[in-house]
Parts: structure tokens; sequence; C-alpha cells
């Protein structure tokens, strides 16, 4: 499966940030679980539990399998809410920490930074020395402003709260923003030349509507977005927004905050024809693949699928990269992975031979 020949250029999701065509049609991805590269290598591995030193041969080892699998970039998030004090409930089945005003205000949210930077400091450090020539990461801080919320304080409980402590529902937006300001700051200040664009993620619907109401959602998280998008630009890169759901009705409002392109789909919401029909000309677009498709189709119904439509996408917009709706994790069947990366080289293979005649 090694692809020695291939030589990254990180340019090419550059330019689908920008909105404009890459040389080469390159491939994207959310995440791709450790579980799913170790089904590939035939090897376990984790960064769990590692020393500084470890991280090194863990980073090289990750890398090395996106390379090999073409990718010009890699993810990494320093994930927020896996260092957040009390984190769980945006897993599920319990309640937040905060869940009255005394809570908020006993929260030590002054202790994150210093958990976060002790956490994830030789995170940033092994992908710097694992980092080959023409290769970058993407990502930056995990979780979002909403994802955030919900773990502070839980899903049915926050809904909760609108209504009954409006005030404190709105105040744990800002303190979130103000605590994602702080982390992103020192992101950007001390590892912007690792990564070839910065990425939020943050799911803020399901497949027929958004989570919260699309109102309440523009006045206490899009005020928070614009912050860190702000910072992004400033620091001269480009910002892509990560969020699963049916958010069609926010969309015209995400884009007015700034972001430079646009991840995740699901064919049960829309075809991506209507993601390429409805933004191709204002943002860039990655993804296009339904997770269904890698996992309940045969490699041949993939392969063809991928080919077909990834080359009318390829065509149509005007910055695209190509990928999985979502991410790869553990249950994706490598040989369907597998059909969508040969679908991509093949795509790039006619390009190349159209241009040399």
């Amino acid at each position: 499966m090694r692809n020695s020949d291939f030589i990254p250029d990180y340019n090419n999701l550059l330019q689908v940030v920008n909105n404009s065509r890459p040389k080469r049609l390159p491939l994207y991805e959310h995440h791709i679980d450790a579980p799913f590269i170790s089904k590939v290598l035939g090897e376990d591995i984790s960064a769990k539990g590692l020393n500084p030193a470890e991280l090194n041969g863990y980073y090289r080892k990750v890398i090395g399998f996106w390379k090999d699998m073409t990718y010009d970039a890699f993810d990494f998030e320093a994930a927020i809410c896996d260092i957040l004090p009390g984190h769980g409930a945006i897993l599920g089945g319990m309640s937040g920490p905060i869940q009255t005003r005394t809570d908020f205000e006993n929260y030590p949210w002054n202790d994150i930074p210093k958990i976060f930077w002790e956490t994830y400091t030789p995170h940033f450090e092994a992908i710097q020395k694992a980092l080959p020539p023409g290769m970058k990461a993407y990502g930056g801080c995990g979780y979002g402003i909403f994802e955030a919320s919900q773990d502070l304080v839980g899903y049915e409980d926050l809904c909760v709260m609108q209504c009954l402590d409006p005030e404190l529902f709105a105040d744990i937006f800002v303190r979130i923003g103000d605590l994602w300001e702080t982390l992103w700051q020192g992101v950007i200040k001390k590892y912007s030349d690792i990564f070839v664009f910065f990425r939020m993620g943050d799911d803020l619907g399901h497949k027929t509507s958004t989570l919260l109401e699309p109102d309440i959602i523009r006045e206490h998280i899009f005020p928070q977005y614009k912050r860190v998008i702000d910072l992004v630009h400033r620091a001269n890169k480009k910002f892509l927004l990560h969020s699963c759901g049916n958010i069609f009705p926010l969309m015209d409002d995400i884009i007015n905050l700034g972001i430079d392109a646009k991840h995740s789909n699901e064919d049960q919401i829309a075809p991506y024809s209507e993601w390429v029909d409805r933004y191709s000309k204002r943002i860039g677009l990655f993804g296009g693949f339904d997770l269904n498709l890698l996992v309940l189709e045969n490699v041949e119904t993939v392969y063809r699928t991928i080919l077909e439509q990834g080359t009318l996408f390829r065509g149509k917009a005007s910055g695209y990269g190509l990928g999985s709706g979502n991410s790869i994790p553990g249950y994706i069947p490598v040989d369907g992975f597998m059909a969508m990366v040969d679908a991509v080289k093949e795509i790039r293979r006619r390009e190349e031979n159209k241009h040399t005649r």
C-alpha cells in the first residue's frame, strides 16, 4: 500500500480553502481514527499514555500512513473538551458540571489553559518533528463552542437552562468564547507554521434541523465563532468549519462570518451536488461521499461512484477536496476506503494525461 513516489504538497489544500482549483485533486478527511490506521498497518497504534519520545514515533507512523494514502496533509486537533474538568456530558448519559450560577462561578476556568498546554505541547512538538517536506497538518483546537456548552452543561440541561435561566445560558457561551479565544490565540502564535489552515468542528444539527433554534445559534454561538475566525484571519490563515447536520437555514450567516471552507455532508440530508450548487462559488468545499457508501457498498460500486461523481464535483466546484462526508472510524472496511483512494488516483491520472497530450 505504500506510495513511495508520492510527493505531498499542502498547497493543493490551500488552494481549496482559497476557493480556487488546485493543480492536483486533494484527498481530505476530518479524521482517520487510530483503530482504522491500526487495521491497515497490521499493528496497534495509540497515543494514549505515551511519553514525548514515544509520541515522536507515533506521529511518524500516523503521518506516514496519511502520506502513503496520498494525502497532502493530516488532521490534528488538540481536543479542548477532553481536558475540561468534569468532561463527559457531551458523550451522553450524564449532566455537565455547570447547572447553576454557583457552579458557573466556581468552575475552574482559569486552570484550563495550563492543563491544555501540559497535555498537548508534547503532541505539537512531535508533529513538528515528524512532518515530511511538503506536508502540514490542518486542525488546531478540537471541539467547538456549542459542543463545549453540551459538555459543560449537557444538551437537555442546556435546553432547560435556556428557558429557566436565560442569563446564565448567555453567560456560558461568552465564557466559552473567552476560553476558546485564549487557547486559539496560543496555538496560532506558537504553532501556526505546522498548519496549512485552521479548522473548528462544531456539530450544530441533525438530519432534519438544527439542535437549537437558528435565532438562538445566531445570537449566542456565532459571535463566539467570529472571535476565533478573526484571530485566524489576522494571522493570515484560512478557516474551515466542520459541522454535521441540516444547517442550511444558517449557511448564509455562517459564510458571512467569514469562513473560507466547509466540510460534512450526509445523503439523507441532501445530495452533495446541492452543496456544490449552493455554495461552491462562495467557499471551498470538502467531502462529498456519505459513509454509508464506504460501509455498505461493494468495492466496485464505491470506486465507480467516487470516480464518476468526484470528477463531476471537481469540474463544477472551484475549490474542492474529496473525501468522506464525515470521518473514517475503525469500522470502515479497508477495501471501501482504498477504493476511494484509488478512485482519486485515477481522477488525478486522467487529468495528468489530458494535460500532457
